[in-house]
């Protein structure tokens, strides 16, 4: 049953709609409108001129019809008119944003701009639009187009593996270089494939499309809130320029865009182990009856119940810089009136820096004391555990400074003839395209610099809040700000690369019926395109697991430290202002401190270089040919215009993957729940391949049974590729592991793509030119969803250290009560032959590594390989989309909602050893929108809120939420003088927050404050 809060939104949304209706002008029924009747739209590679910022509408005066009115459209209704134009005039279900004015589009950043579409909801980093869903689809099932052309992709996600997805980051584009966004959410034959939930395509302006000389510079200031300390201004300044001459036979346009931002993103993170059944007895797992630690437990789980213990938590004061680049050179000729060239080049840089400093806790399972709520899903209220003396417990203080750059250039060539053939066009369209991410530090994109102050006795987080409490205290004599004491730990330095190269070739030809034979075939659409995607991953980490300390806490100055306030950094969140909480640590310049541990340690090598040649390096090419051929045709049903659109394109690809193995020749222990994999240094490179073909479908239906009124039908087959991990040749076993077991996985490039059989049922009336309200329902099933089969092997002849002789002789001589620290005491002390002692703690612990031995037991390992399973999957929803326009006073709203519903949900109540693992759809949630503006005597306002609820955004063994959230964003503008005008932006201005959590809303893995963000410029027109 859904929430309050959605049917409450649903009832605001059809009230408004239906108090908006109450008010129109009796005129509109019958109005007819200068907007042509549908008919068969452009693909995105033959797009239709771009139509003017000012759109003359002419209305005839019914009192006068010598007299004729010219109603002019500028600014925010022309962006408006021309989207509605474009959903109208479109084959089947199509929405778009166009540009207010050349170099002006509707939000700062395109994700922003997305989300006012009905069925579409973003992702944010940074407190920036970043990643897409559409229809409940993430951003890896939606392909995404530049003037029709696919585009490639490259995203480091985490930074701990191989990047691998194919989602398309936003982040890296700036809006003003944007003439229109197109989502076609049905399928079709002339649209090339990838996307199940839609395809979007980024249109950008032409030269030709509008005649003359026009351009735009804009430059503003920025204050962003979040940034902890002080709110420095950083600018942010864009140019267009296009003229045409030579009687307007050729034309260039240039544009370039410069912004910098600084901000923060501070969080808190807690880790949890598996969700475990209340009888179950793992490590990590809460003490059953007949352990004398059971009487700590208050509530203690039924024995059907799921529960999972929290692992470790932490703060993270996180400050980031983003510089983001764009331009774009387009050159165009038109020698003949039947022949047109064009020539493009698009490039963008986004470059993100970022420090974070944290301070943290991690829990050893041992003597806790917890509370827990009711089943069937029982939660901690709060979790603590007592240490003694000699498991020198640490408080960590870490820190990292990372620095990645993304590139993405693109140079096409597009050729349009209208050949001697009556009515045939034929264009030439081809693109070489590429994207890299890649560090832009020596220190990786993504580290993190170890220092901790040993000495906890007891740790405690409290879940009852908002925002979790984490609280310790220490053994006597032992001060956590007393930076002498604060000793240099373990460290991680990863390098990754994702690189993607597309070569796409594409024969388009569309034919106009005039000869009055067949005439209810109005049109036919062929062509052919040919993709070539090589894509390259590569992984390294440079890693020293001396979390017991690397040396004394001596050897690091104590100026290098700065103390720091904590709860600031969350101002806002309920639990901030609990006096239990952490309210002060110490950060550090982590740049010093990596050079002082390579002097002292030979961290990177000694020479500063601390990133590693890539130990896992994985290649792929993917060669997709496809023709296609539509037929397009127009008749009359019950004396009313109608259309049908009937399509097929076969689609054949083939895969050749590549992965560089590294080879593993040992395992070690290296402190109390620290293991660690040994690599030989060896590699090698292993080949699979994969080939699959698909015929697609698509029939589009529209009818208009009264003037003004549109009704839409569409079936259509769509598929989305596997992510690139997936597809990946060879196995790979985790650097990391657990006293139980180890990590790996294995890629599958036989891998059939995602395939959804799609039916769309629409209606939509145009009651004026820039207003109308359409309702939509849409069904989709899918297939070849991609399961994980996990099987547990040994690898590679790697044994378990804390698994075989040794081990069991210290439980023998200690106890079967001892302590991780006490079985390591052990055996550093009784087997000097197998072990490496590099020194002893404070409390006279050893400190070292343990190395597994040819007559431990084998380490097992869960490895993982991708498959196609035959679980099915449908969703659901429907569209509610109003624009509106208050007559002429300048007002107006556009509101959608949009509800989405599935068949595969993930069931909180299952534990995480459920078999073969639980299968549910992710990104599934109702979405809302509510945008007011003004555009009238050089006055422009918009307000806009936006709302997605509660979503499954992680699945497997363990499920991840997003909470719900909703964001008020605001922008203004007044043109002083003619051309020129200032304007204001804020964005969030609520300072929303996000929170995720597993199966209950108490297990809390990520929450962030949010903060507004200010702007304010001048834009000249010309």
């Amino acid at each position: 049953m859904r929430s309050l809060r959605a049917r409450s939104l649903s009832h605001l949304v059809i009230g408004v709609s239906t108090a908006a209706l109450v008010g129109l002008p009796h005129a509109a029924v019958a109005q007819d409108t200068s907007v042509p009747a549908a008919g068969p739209a452009a693909s995105p590679a033959d797009l239709p001129p771009q139509q003017p910022a000012n759109l003359a509408v002419s209305a005839a005066n019914p009192a006068d019809p010598g007299v004729s009115n010219e109603i002019v459209v500028t600014g925010i209704r022309a962006s408006l008119q021309k989207s509605a134009d474009l959903k109208r005039n479109a084959q089947g279900v199509v929405d778009a944003i166009s540009a207010e004015d050349i170099g002006k589009f509707p939000d700062t950043n395109l994700a922003e701009s997305l989300q006012r579409i009905t069925g579409v909801s973003i992702s944010r980093q940074n407190g920036e639009g970043q990643f897409v869903t559409v229809r409940g689809f993430g951003p890896e099932y939606n392909l995404v187009t530049l003037n029709g052309r696919q585009m490639p992709t490259a995203f480091l996600g985490d930074g701990l593996s191989a990047p691998a997805s194919r989602s398309f980051d936003f982040a890296n584009l700036a809006s003003e270089g944007v003439a229109a966004l197109e989502v076609y959410k049905s399928g079709r034959a002339t649209v090339e494939s990838g996307g199940i939930g839609a395809t979007i395509n980024i249109r950008s302006p032409r030269p030709l499309d509008k005649p003359g000389l026009h351009g735009s510079l804009s430059a503003k200031g920025v204050v962003d809130t979040s940034r902890n300390g002080k709110d420095p201004v950083t600018p942010e300044v864009s140019g267009i320029f296009s003229d045409t001459f030579a009687d307007d036979r050729i034309g260039f346009l240039v544009n370039g865009i410069y912004q910098k931002r600084k901000g923060s993103q501070n969080s808190a993170n807690f880790g949890w182990r598996d969700g475990y059944l209340g009888n179950e007895n793992n490590w990590g797992s809460l003490a059953q009856p007949g352990d004398p630690r059971y009487g700590n437990i208050t509530n203690h789980p039924g024995p059907t119940d799921v529960y999972q213990v929290p692992q470790n938590g932490g703060y993270d004061l996180v400050n980031f810089t983003r510089e983001r680049i764009n331009g774009q050179a387009v050159l165009q000729a038109r020698p003949t009136d039947t022949l047109t060239a064009t020539v493009d080049y698009t490039f963008s840089q986004n470059t993100v820096t970022t420090l974070d400093q944290s301070v943290g806790v991690w829990f050893n399972h041992n003597n806790t004391t917890s509370a827990w709520t009711d089943g069937p899903v029982a939660s901690p209220d709060f979790y603590s555990e007592h240490f003694n003396a000699n498991e020198v417990k640490d408080l960590a203080y870490s820190g990292s400074l990372t620095s990645t750059r993304s590139i993405n250039k693109s140079l096409g060539g597009n050729l349009a003839w209208q050949t001697p053939i009556d009515g045939l066009t034929i264009t030439l369209d081809g693109h070489h395209s590429t994207a890299t991410s890649k560090p832009h530090s020596k220190l990786g994109n993504s580290n993190s610099v170890g220092n901790a102050i040993f000495g906890i006795e007891d740790q405690t987080i409290d879940f009852t809040h908002y925002l979790p409490t984490i609280s310790y205290s220490m053994y006597p004599g032992i001060d956590p700000l007393n930076a002498s004491l604060i000793t240099p730990t373990g460290n991680a330095f990863r390098n990754s690369l994702f690189k993607d190269r597309i070569n796409q070739g594409q024969f388009i030809g569309h034919y106009e019926n005039r000869t009055g034979a067949l005439d209810f075939i109005e049109s036919l659409d062929f062509g052919f395109s040919y993709i070539d995607n090589k894509v390259r991953t590569a992984y390294s980490v440079n890693q020293h697991d001396t979390w017991g300390g690397a040396g004394p806490a001596s050897d690091i100055p104590d100026d290098i430290f700065h103390l720091t306030n904590l709860p600031g950094g969350f101002k806002g969140l309920p639990g901030a202002n609990d006096p239990n909480m952490i309210q002060q640590f110490y950060t550090f310049d982590v740049k010093k401190m990596v050079a002082l541990i390579d002097s002292l340690y030979g961290t990177c090598g000694g020479d500063g270089q601390c990133l590693l040649p890539y130990t896992a390096d994985r290649r792929l090419d993917e060669k997709t040919y496809a023709p296609y051929l539509q037929v397009n045709s127009k008749f009359n049903l019950f004396g009313r215009p109608a259309h049908v659109f009937a399509g097929l394109r076969y689609e054949n690809t083939t895969i050749n993957s590549s992965a560089l193995v590294p080879v593993p020749n040992g395992t070690r222990w290296v402190s109390a729940n620290e293991f660690d994999v040994i690599y030989s240094g060896d590699s090698a490179f292993t080949t699979l391949k994969g080939k699959y073909h698909n015929w697609l479908p698509s029939v589009d239906f529209d009818f208009q049974p009264i003037q003004n009124v549109k009704l839409r039908a569409s079936y259509s087959h769509t598929i989305a590729r596997a992510d690139y991990n997936s597809l990946q040749g060879g196995q790979t076993v985790d650097q990391l592991f657990r006293i139980a077991n180890g990590t790996g996985s294995q890629g599958n490039p036989g891998l059939l793509p995602y395939k959804s059989k799609n039916i769309d049922l629409s209606a939509e009336w145009y009651y004026t030119p820039t207003s109308y309200l359409s309702i939509a329902y849409f069904h989709k099933r899918v297939s070849n969803f991609i399961g994980t089969t996990r099987v547990d092997t040994p690898a590679f002849g790697l044994t378990n250290p804390a698994d075989g002789p040794r081990y069991q002789a210290a439980i023998a001589a200690l106890g079967a009560n001892a302590t991780t620290t006490d079985i390591r005491n052990y055996i550093f002390a009784n087997y000097p032959g197998s072990v490496n002692i590099t020194g002893r703690d404070g409390a006279g612990n050893y400190l070292g590594d343990i190395f597994g031995l040819p007559e431990d037991n084998a380490l097992d390992f869960q490895i993982s390989q991708p498959y196609n399973s035959d679980q099915k999957a449908t969703i659901h929803g429907w569209e509610f989309g109003l624009q509106h326009n208050f007559w002429d006073t300048g007002f107006g709203v556009i509101l959608n909602y949009t509800v989405v519903d599935g068949s595969a949900k993930y069931n909180n109540t299952l534990p995480a050893s459920v078999a073969p693992g639980q299968f549910a759809l992710l990104g599934l949630s109702d979405t809302a929108n509510v945008v007011g503006f003004y555009d009238k005597n050089g006055i422009q306002a918009r307000i806009a809120w936006d709302w997605r609820a509660k979503f499954l955004s992680g699945g497997g063994p363990n499920p991840t939420y997003v909470e719900a959230y909703n964001q008020l964003d605001a922008s203004a503008s007044w043109e002083f003088r003619k051309n020129m005008s200032v304007f204001f932006e804020g964005i969030n201005l609520t300072n929303s927050s996000q929170r995720q959590h597993l199966r209950s809303s108490k297990m809390v893995t990520y929450v962030s404050p949010g903060s507004a963000r200010y702007a304010a410029g001048v834009r000249i027109n010309f």
